[in-house]
């Protein structure tokens, strides 16, 4: 593909795994109005007047060579005091979880509802596919990110690729974890048509980028874990997930692309499957729940690269309860430890209102001094 900065082919180098004089720097989402204000030297209340033009100007000012996940008004979420969003649903403290207007109350209803309109949902989607019109969205997208960031920053893909999810999200916890126990076969049938749909949309996805000649990169974001370790026996996994989301990503890991799996709370017993499917890169990292940084930029993927990481200054422990010299110290661990190639460095996800502010400008100082310096 055609480059068209030194900024944007620092961050395309990393992602094809050459070396680099600098350390390219990856997004960063600030959540804090007045802080984004700061970092993109604007006045106050610029963000909330004009945020796409504000947070794109905050990214800039930070030195962010790459941006997969575009989301300039995520903030608008937030206060100061915090989360100011849409009523409670169903993973954050609903009174009453209704799908499809089914209520939701034990575990029976979950498979209930999936076997009288989720499976058929899914099986419908399935045979109305349309690859051309799915292919014409994602060129569309990409390229239209890519003209609104402008050419110094490299877009790349997210949100484009799909696979198999828990659905707590609309059951609710509880519920759906019981579910997921009691009645496997409806669970598993589940995973197995998801899969077969995301196979569609992921080959669609895969001609889009080959297409429009976009970075052969992708993120893949779904939580399967918390902080003791992932949601289910992964065992359990094998059964119908794992082939699943091996089909389901097969035409990205065919095609060559850097996969990126986000990581929240513990993952490491679920690495080996993604590793296996074709996934050969991580990003976020929750270190305080066991996530074996140097271990897993060390790894290699299976077709014998290293892996690309996106290493992040924790959003959990350093920046909101450390101090500047705590996020210096752990930028320079990230460094250190992180792979020879194919390393981004940035936070590890979005960074809450009332973190302080010298703590987020010691991370970007360290940055910025690793993406001017490199190593040396």
């Amino acid at each position: 593909m055609k480059i068209e900065s030194e900024n944007a082919a620092l961050a395309y180098a990393a992602i094809n795994r050459e070396p680099t004089k600098g350390i390219p720097i990856s997004w960063m989402n600030i959540m804090e109005h007045e802080i984004i204000d700061k970092l993109a030297k604007a006045p106050e209340g610029s963000y909330k007047k004009h945020p796409h033009e504000t947070y794109l100007q905050m990214q800039k000012n930070i030195g962010v060579c790459m941006i997969d996940q575009y989301i300039p008004d995520n903030p608008l979420s937030m206060e100061a005091d915090g989360y100011h969003g849409a009523a409670r649903g169903s993973t954050t403290g609903a009174d009453k979880i209704y799908a499809d207007g089914m209520p939701i109350e034990s575990p029976e209803d979950v498979a209930g509802h999936l076997e009288t309109h989720t499976v058929p949902a899914l099986m419908e989607a399935i045979r109305n596919f349309d690859e051309s019109a799915a292919v014409k969205a994602v060129v569309e997208h990409e390229t239209g990110v890519q003209r609104e960031i402008g050419p110094d920053i490299l877009k790349c893909g997210y949100a484009h690729m799909s696979f198999p999810p828990f659905l707590y999200y609309l059951y609710g916890y509880e519920h759906y974890f019981s579910a997921y126990a009691l009645y496997p076969e409806i669970i598993d049938r589940v995973f197995a048509l998801q899969g077969d749909l995301s196979y569609l949309k992921n080959k669609a996805a895969v001609k889009a980028f080959v297409q429009a000649d976009l970075p052969l990169y992708h993120r893949l974001d779904h939580d399967m874990a918390d902080g003791k370790g992932v949601l289910v026996d992964v065992k359990t996994l094998e059964r119908a997930w794992v082939p699943a989301f091996i089909k389901a990503i097969s035409p990205a890991a065919e095609a060559g692309f850097t996969l990126l799996w986000h990581c929240d709370g513990n993952l490491m017993k679920l690495i080996p499957y993604l590793l296996e499917a074709g996934v050969n890169g991580f990003q976020g990292f929750q270190y305080e729940f066991g996530m074996d940084y140097p271990y897993i930029c060390a790894l290699k993927a299976k077709d014998g690269k290293s892996m690309v990481i996106q290493a992040g200054v924790s959003v959990t422990r350093e920046l909101p309860m450390g101090t500047p010299g705590d996020v210096r110290r752990q930028v320079n661990e990230l460094v250190e430890h992180g792979p020879k190639t194919g390393l981004f460095l940035g936070i590890s996800s979005s960074c809450v209102p009332g973190t302080p502010y010298e703590n987020i400008c010691a991370a970007i100082e360290g940055m910025q001094h690793y993406k001017t310096h490199g190593r040396g």
